[in-house]
């Protein structure tokens, strides 16, 4: 028989989910101690999930996408790239953004109805706004790495996916696209096993996502999206390919949804007890909070002081969200054109009127 050709998906792992190392790590993290600041990162980030859930339960917050369980995949993406790559996120990635400059209150104030929070203060102003349509981000992404590559600048465009995500014709249009024109693209498909109630192994007879790349010609590798180890070796590596010109990467970071798909979801309906008890035992904070505390970095007086610290900080956060004064219903037809449509006029009358506020 001729073999035309012949593939292979490489999984990587380093940190087990019982808090030990399963192999030898990279050179960068050789030392324990620089999974310090990320280990802080992704505890804030679990704090300021919690208290938007919070938030969201008692009025205060619209419907609220939870990334609990994603904090090493989404912190790791996010630590990985240079300020001036392009990121293009879904919905749910707050990690990658948060470490990105992207501002709680900002993140808040998405979920909370005002697009404001989309004009970023602090994170680049390059980076794409949340995406709820499923990914069409990704295009946007490899548009992005196409300008790059046509202007010769040394940046990546970053896109997120979930699982149910890359079934979408735009993530296979994305990824075929960065294989024709060997772009400067990495397009992370976060497999947390299920797309809102269908679960991973409904939605395509792959054996893995990884593997979606290779059709357009693209590297692919699967990764423990719970190890933060091996979430920035993947990056890195996806990061130099395409910064030395040899093109995209997909990269499958497999970890899992603790919680409701979004505040809006009750996942007890179609999912069992079980199963997410079992993903407890192999989430991301847990483990990394053994590996340093048995290397002699963190204790719980550290965690503590930390917690009370996180939740001081996110708190300021909140404040400045709800202090946040309400827009005017006319700022629906303000920002739509350079001169207002007849019609769109009598409506913005109309709204203005009925609000009974004020307008300038």
């Amino acid at each position: 028989m001729t073999v035309a050709a012949r593939f292979e998906i490489e999984y990587l792992q380093y940190l087990g989910p019982d808090g030990t190392l399963v192999a030898e790590p990279p050179a960068a993290f050789a030392d324990p101690a620089t999974l310090l600041p990320l280990f802080k990162h992704m505890l804030f980030v679990r704090t300021f999930d919690s208290k938007a859930i919070a938030l969201q339960r008692t009025g205060k917050l619209g419907t609220y996408a939870a990334c609990l369980g994603h904090e090493a995949t989404h912190v790791g993406i996010g630590a990985s790239m240079r300020r001036e790559d392009v990121f293009a996120p879904s919905y749910r990635e707050y990690g990658a953004q948060i470490v990105r400059g992207v501002r709680p209150r900002e993140i808040l104030m998405y979920w909370g109805g005002d697009e404001r929070g989309n004009d970023f203060a602090d994170a680049p102003k390059h980076d794409y706004a949340w995406c709820v349509p499923i990914s069409t981000q990704c295009l946007h992404a490899a548009g992005a790495a196409l300008a790059f590559k046509l202007r010769r600048e040394p940046r990546v465009a970053v896109a997120c996916c979930g699982d149910g995500g890359s079934s979408k014709t735009d993530t296979y249009a994305a990824i075929n696209s960065a294989g024709a024109y060997a772009l400067p693209f990495v397009q992370c498909i976060i497999n947390n096993g299920w797309a809102i109630s269908v679960p991973r192994a409904a939605q395509t007879g792959a054996p893995t996502l990884a593997q979606k790349g290779i059709a357009g010609g693209l590297h692919c590798l699967q990764v423990d999206g719970n190890d933060i180890i091996a979430v920035m070796e993947g990056m890195r590596r996806a990061l130099d390919r395409a910064r030395a010109g040899e093109g995209g990467s997909v990269i499958e970071f497999m970890t899992y949804r603790l919680h409701d798909h979004t505040t809006a979801d009750d996942a007890r309906r179609y999912r069992g007890e079980d199963e997410v008890k079992a993903a407890w035992t192999r989430e991301p904070v847990a483990r990394l909070r053994t590996y340093l505390t048995q290397a002699g970095l963190w204790d719980e007086a550290q965690e503590t002081a930390w917690a009370d610290d996180c939740g001081k900080r996110v708190d300021i956060e909140i404040n400045a969200y709800l202090e946040t004064p309400v827009q005017p219903v006319s700022a629906m037809f303000d920002y739509l054109y350079a001169e207002l449509p007849q019609d769109y006029i009598a409506q913005r009358d109309e709204a203005i009127a009925a609000e009974g506020r004020k307008h300038g």
